[in-house]
């Protein structure tokens, strides 16, 4: 099977030309080598992937016939991916969060004259 097929097959990607633009643009390796998306996948593989400033480090462990439901992934495939990266993962939703609360933004058209009503009273 395809690399970029089977990144699909396992949910690490939404599309099949997610995964096929993550292999062209380097975020893909097996070995430490950078691949191709038609690169054959064989059990036993080592396949690091980048995504959303975290490397991934997944084992193959077969290979399957299509997509698969979220809860039989791991069947065939083992997430061997280290603690401190997961740990960046954390961090990043919370420094998201620090700079902007969820739900707030540009203000209104009546926030924006509360706060010249505001501002004129002094």
């Amino acid at each position: 099977m395809r690399v970029d097929k089977y990144l699909w097959c396992v949910r690490y990607f939404k599309t099949r030309s997610i995964a096929t633009n993550a292999c062209k643009t380097g975020k893909v390796k097996i070995k430490g080598d950078t691949i191709k998306p038609s690169r054959e996948v064989y059990p036993g593989d080592q396949i690091q992937v980048r995504k959303d400033q975290v490397d991934y480090i997944i084992e193959v462990l077969d290979v399957p016939e299509s997509r698969l439901g979220a809860k039989l992934v791991d069947i065939y495939r083992k997430d061997i991916t280290p603690k401190e990266n997961l740990e960046k993962l954390e961090l990043l939703k919370y420094s998201k969060d620090h700079y902007r609360k969820r739900g707030t933004g540009r203000p209104t058209k009546k926030d924006r004259r509360d706060l010249d009503d505001f501002v004129d009273e002094d």
